[in-house]
């Protein structure tokens, strides 16, 4: 009798992704990770120079913190290595104590980012407001072109028109064939032109020497005592806040983009594990990084881990096997790159005339104040925070005004209804105990809330106040039609909530 039993061989072909055995899928991924990682490394860089470390401690974190989150992150594609925002963290702390001190900070950081991540931090994301996320977006492509002013300023002429070139070609070749990435072909041929040419113009190898080894795991050289505990803890707590606001950010953008959901716990789990996994090899740490994100995932394509694996891998094969090559490239290929990054990043939909019409004043605002935040600051945890408080305000400015009172005469002249709608928390409730008529009203009111809900612990408060109202007036109050959560809340509350 045969058996329906799938093969040993079938079971293992059903465990692999399906992008493994699809060359057009392997293609795009390959190639996506090649321009990330020509795009990381001027960044890296730049990110060490910030943090007051050797570019090489830069370039090891961006390896590090890409390949490892490629296995443990919860977002395929998504890009993380060494960032300009953890880089601003960590880089007081470089200066006043040493290299030995970051590491210890990158690697308690990491532990910090697993805690919390097993806490269930990532489920704060779901107080993020659209408005602020729309600022984010356009904060993060503002940015993005800010950091690219520098090259634009005081260069040699020739720089200009092979900007305008790469951002033609990046442009142009897209309808020509979307084989090969545009980018990759715009840093290609700029490289091409400049070497040929012999155009002096700034380079890759200008921002600093590449490594020529592979990093070395090992433990921070410092002493392992109580203090060395007290001094690095603040920084790696701000690290890892600013990195897991920054990361999950990001991977819900990435989420919206590729219409997939993933996990923001493994997420934020895998960003402590890389964390820790990079300062053990001597990196400066990391988070998911915006600008490299969208050139994977919106520029190239990119869909799954081994774009992210190769990313960091490549980094690597490119600094130590083909430095030489790589330091000739020209800054002006990567920083068009980046230009096409933010005005592909940016939310043009969200200022269109149109758009800003049909839009509440306040979704405006908040999306205005979190870009200015963000671009004032340039620190995209600050920026979010401020954005998300500014919309809870605005959110309840608003909700407080759909509480409502109205009465009724009840079924005697001795009787008064008052029917309270809406939901009553410590914005509506404080106006609530002034809606009564306490010296007309007769001797026995009702107040009716089955089209209200009480959500806090104001609105008791406010209830049991206009209580006391009536009571010091001789009259007695009845209050109905209480759901059984506003119920359960107000049987808890009710009478507990003041001294006298």
């Amino acid at each position: 009798m045969s058996s329906s039993a799938p093969s040993p061989a079938a079971r293992l072909r059903g465990l692999r992704p399906n992008w493994l055995s699809d060359p057009k899928v392997w293609r795009t991924e390959v190639l996506a990770g090649l321009v990330v990682a020509l795009a990381l490394i001027p960044e890296a860089i730049s990110f060490s120079i910030i943090a007051g470390v050797d570019p090489a401690i830069g370039l090891f974190a961006s390896f590090t913190m890409a390949v490892t989150l490629s296995v443990v992150g919860g977002r395929r594609a998504m890009i993380s290595a060494a960032t300009g925002a953890v880089a601003l963290v960590i880089a007081p702390l470089n200066r006043e104590h040493g290299l030995g001190y970051l590491v210890a900070a990158v690697i308690l950081a990491g532990v910090f980012q697993v805690v919390l991540g097993a806490l269930g931090v990532a489920r704060l994301m779901r107080f993020v407001p659209r408005s602020v996320m729309v600022g984010f977006v356009n904060a993060l492509a503002v940015l993005i072109f800010i950091a690219q002013v520098p090259e634009m300023h005081d260069v040699p002429w020739a720089v200009y028109p092979l900007l305008i070139g790469g951002l033609a070609l990046m442009v142009l070749f897209p309808k020509v064939t979307k084989v090969v990435p545009a980018p990759l072909v715009s840093i290609v041929v700029l490289t091409a032109v400049t070497v040929a040419a012999g155009i002096a113009v700034p380079t890759v190898g200008d921002k600093g020497e590449l490594p020529s080894s592979l990093p070395v795991p090992g433990l921070p050289d410092v002493p392992f005592t109580l203090d060395t505990l007290t001094t690095v803890a603040p920084y790696a707590l701000a690290m890892a806040l600013v990195g897991l606001m920054e990361s999950l950010m990001t991977a819900k953008l990435v989420d919206e983009i590729t219409d997939t959901h993933s996990s923001k716990t493994r997420e934020s789990i895998g960003q402590g594990i890389a964390n820790i996994v990079t300062g053990l090899f001597g990196g400066m740490g990391g988070c998911a990084m915006i600008g490299q994100t969208m050139i994977n995932v919106k520029v190239s394509g990119a869909r799954t881990r081994l774009s992210t694996f190769l990313a960091g891998s490549f980094l690597m094969v490119l600094c130590i096997v083909f430095g030489p090559i790589v330091s000739d490239i020209p800054m002006a290929a990567l920083v068009a790159v980046m230009v096409m990054v933010s005005f592909a990043t940016f939310d043009w939909h969200s200022i269109a005339p149109g758009t800003l019409r049909r839009l509440p004043v306040g979704e405006t605002a908040v999306m205005v104040i979190t870009v200015a935040v963000v671009v004032t600051t340039h620190n995209l945890a600050i920026g979010v925070v401020v954005g998300s408080v500014t919309a809870m305000v605005v959110f309840a400015k608003r909700v407080a005004h759909l509480a409502d009172v109205t009465s009724v005469t009840g079924p005697d002249d001795g009787t008064v209804v008052y029917s309270v709608t809406g939901a009553l928390f410590f914005a509506s409730s404080n106006d609530l105990v002034g809606r009564f008529h306490y010296g007309t009203d007769p001797g026995r009111v009702v107040i009716d809330l089955s089209a209200a809900h009480i959500w806090d612990a104001s609105s008791v408060a406010a209830l049991d106040a206009i209580e006391t109202r009536y009571r010091k007036r001789g009259k007695t109050v009845e209050i109905i039609g209480l759901n059984d959560p506003s119920a359960d809340l107000h049987g808890k509350l009710s009478g507990e909530l003041t001294g006298h």
